[in-house]
């Protein structure tokens, strides 16, 4: 379905974002991943991709937080595999405390990774979609796009404006072939959501348990995590030309979350 193009997607190490690299590879797109992590295990994911799907596969070790760098891997990605077709903005944190004692520094670097690397990452991009007439943006926002939680004030904040960035974007490319939207999933059990219990736990005076039960899934009227090959599906489907006409949106994947 996408043999021969080009994917880039950030945040790729692990989690929602290494399975949606996987799925565009088993797909047949070329793929760069991009992430922190042990070098070991990075260099086995990016090696399993080329051998499982048989495309070609790179890494970036590019900081979301400077532009500078996520230019140079939108440049890179571009000289080796010929074009950027698909960017995927996967990247994020979290950071979990009540508004007063938030942190400066963990608002900044929230929003620097959350959102302002997308707009940094679909600015280096979009020429090269626009030139080839046809691009596939797909970012990565939440349920926190749509509705807020407390304690969330700076994660909350980036999703919310990821989908105006979404929206805006998929406006000034839509005659070129190209079509921008956001994914926006529940609870899914990844690193991200494992790491921020204990703060909840902290913050709400709660075992672990209970913050799986009463915070977590209490807002997921399945009562089951999503998925990361559930997301990396409809990644996929949005990269496909059966979803051509699919852009400006935000659709969601929350057990019915933002239902109520």
């Amino acid at each position: 379905m996408l043999k021969g193009r080009s994917a880039v997607v950030t945040g790729s190490t692990s989690g929602i974002g290494l399975s949606i690299a996987k799925a565009l590879a088993e797909a047949g797109a070329n793929v760069t991943i991009n992430g922190f992590g042990d070098k070991a295990a990075i260099e086995a994911e990016r090696a399993g991709l080329e051998k499982n799907y048989k495309v070609k596969a790179a890494y970036s070790a590019a900081d979301m937080t400077k532009p500078a760098e996520i230019a140079e891997m939108i440049k890179t990605a571009e000289t080796t595999f010929g074009s950027v077709d698909i960017l995927v903005n996967n990247a994020g944190i979290q950071h979990v405390a009540p508004i007063e004692e938030f942190p400066i520094e963990k608002w900044d670097q929230i929003i620097g990774i959350n959102l302002s690397a997308a707009f940094h990452a679909i600015r280096a991009a979009v020429p090269g979609m626009k030139a080839r007439k046809w691009g596939r943006i797909v970012n990565t926002a939440s349920a926190h796009s749509l509705v807020a939680s407390p304690f969330k004030s700076a994660y909350v904040t980036a999703k919310h404006g990821l989908t105006g960035l979404t929206k805006t974007v998929a406006l000034e490319v839509a005659t070129f072939g190209i079509t921008a939207n956001c994914i926006s999933p529940g609870y899914v059990w990844t690193p991200l959501v494992e790491k921020q219990i204990p703060d909840t736990m902290k913050a709400r005076g709660m075992t672990a348990e209970q913050v799986k039960r009463d915070v977590l899934l209490a807002a997921q009227p399945t009562k089951e995590f999503v998925t990361v090959e559930q997301v990396a599906a409809l990644a996929l489907y949005l990269c496909s030309d059966a979803a051509a006409q699919i852009t400006g949106t935000n659709i969601s994947i929350d057990g019915g979350w933002t239902a109520e």
